[in-house]
């Protein structure tokens, strides 16, 4: 059992960084609903105490990345071969996806994820962008790794892969992010995210970390 699995390990010096394309957005929601199941911001804003919580979140990650696909955002995919692994999505500094989004997502996400989860969403970003230390930066909404994959360097290559993706935006000083598990601070600290401060959004406490540009 222990050779099978192994044997599924990808191979990191054959993994691909490469944008995603509409055909890859199930795979990647999969492995971000895998990623932020446990999340507390997630557990929070969708109530996990209450039944149809994996419902909810499956769809407002769904309309999230379809609002990314929408809007051209980039959407980072590692592939071993055509086996997507990890997934990053970033908001560009200069784009039409504000936090308010647009009536088309707002709709949607009120069906699905219903007012409370949609309106806390909003807020969520809103105050995070407002304690971030730049007005011109690239915003990390998410990042998750296949669990089958993890601790097996994926990670890195994910951050260097959106690392290239904001140095190709002359004028963004930096990638921010709000992070509210505690065991990915010291991942995010391994990659230059410089710790700006500890925030309360509603009933969740988390960190505002960035990578200044060098």
């Amino acid at each position: 059992m222990s050779t099978s699995c192994e044997a599924q390990v990808a191979d990191i010096s054959n993994i691909k960084a490469i944008f995603l394309t509409a055909e890859d957005l199930k795979i990647a929601a999969s492995i971000l609903y895998l990623a932020y199941h446990d999340d507390p911001l997630f557990l929070n804003i969708f109530e996990v105490e209450k039944e149809g919580y994996e419902s909810r979140l499956r769809s407002a990650i769904r309309e999230e990345l379809n609002a990314f696909w929408q809007t051209k955002q980039p959407m980072i995919g590692l592939f071993d071969n055509d086996r997507l692994l990890a997934v990053a999505c970033l908001i560009e500094p200069s784009t039409t996806l504000e936090p308010n989004r647009f009536w088309h997502w707002r709709l949607k996400m009120l069906l699905t994820a219903g007012f409370l989860g949609t309106k806390q969403m909003i807020e969520k970003e809103s105050v995070v962008r407002e304690h971030m230390p730049s007005s011109y930066f690239h915003m990390l909404s998410f990042i998750g790794v296949h669990p089958d994959q993890q601790h097996h360097g994926l990670g890195h290559v994910l951050m260097s892969a959106i690392d290239s993706v904001m140095l190709e935006d002359p004028k963004s000083e930096g990638v921010g992010m709000f992070v509210t598990l505690p065991k990915c601070l010291s991942f995010f600290a391994d990659g230059d995210y410089q710790l700006i401060e500890e925030l309360q959004v509603g009933r969740i406490k988390g960190h505002i970390m960035f990578r200044h540009r060098k």
